[in-house]
């Protein structure tokens, strides 16, 4: 078996889980990978999956997850600074969403079994640039939700046996200690098991694939006035029984790899 190391703890992943190393932004503290110890082979995520969300957004409930994905060279881990991007101008904004981390081979699984493929939880921050996702994405989500650092995980992954049932966890955000989401996951439209159901349906989700299940209401691009992040702001994320994410907000820096 393979062990790596989350936080304060090591967790165990089953053989033939491999952690890989690829080259990164010098934004990230370790060099060679993410603080989390690892990159995720595959980053699925969910949209308007929280029905006070959907309202927000003025869109109706969907019939089927909205999946869009988000490129591993996104990630990074607690502690580590979201750069807003030099091409996005007062539109990056923040998403509270419990990430599910698969632990074995997972595919045509029903929702009975899904389950028993996750490995463990963590918070995550879907950090997302509200024109380039919107207006520059060409009707599609990657663009303005995949830049360097747009993808803080952590503090920690949390074992599965400790959360018995994700589907009920509090959930909310804190932008310079002001609550701006506060939620629950219950409030999801899709629950964890249909999440992991309908994703891998004839598709292999590898062990160490993360999956953001959607962010519930109160949003920056919601409110009025709008809520943007801003260099020098401090974001928290925080779910029950998992703990606190938080990472720093700086401007893009002008060097590059």
């Amino acid at each position: 078996c393979a062990w790596t190391r989350w936080g304060s703890r090591f967790c165990r992943f089953p053989a033939g889980f491999v952690t890989r190393s690829y080259p990164v932004s010098p934004l990230r503290k370790s060099g060679g990978m993410s603080s989390l110890g690892f990159t995720p082979p595959a980053i699925y995520c969910i949209g308007l999956n929280y029905k006070k969300h959907a309202k927000e957004s003025n869109m109706p409930e969907p019939a089927f997850p909205v999946v869009f994905t988000k490129p591993t060279s996104s990630v990074i881990g607690h502690g580590e600074p979201i750069a807003i991007p030099r091409v996005c101008v007062d539109e990056v904004d923040y998403e509270c969403e419990l990430g599910v981390v698969i632990g074995k081979l997972c595919k045509n699984v029903s929702e009975d079994q899904a389950l028993d493929y996750v490995q463990g939880y963590m918070c995550a921050n879907d950090v997302s640039a509200r024109f380039q996702q919107l207006k520059h994405g060409g009707g599609q989500w990657c663009r303005g939700k995949g830049f360097d650092t747009f993808c803080p995980l952590g503090p920690r992954l949390v074992p599965a046996s400790e959360i018995p049932d994700p589907n009920n966890l509090s959930i909310s955000t804190t932008v310079n200690g002001q609550v701006l989401q506060q939620s629950n996951t219950k409030d999801m439209i899709f629950s964890v098991q249909q999440i992991i159901a309908f994703l891998s349906q004839s598709t292999t989700l590898l062990p160490g694939t993360v999956i953001l299940t959607g962010t519930p209401e109160g949003v920056g691009f919601a409110r009025k006035p709008q809520i943007t992040l801003k260099p020098g702001d401090k974001v928290t994320i925080t779910i029950e029984k998992i703990g606190e994410l938080t990472n720093p907000v700086i401007a893009e820096p002008t060097s590059s790899l």
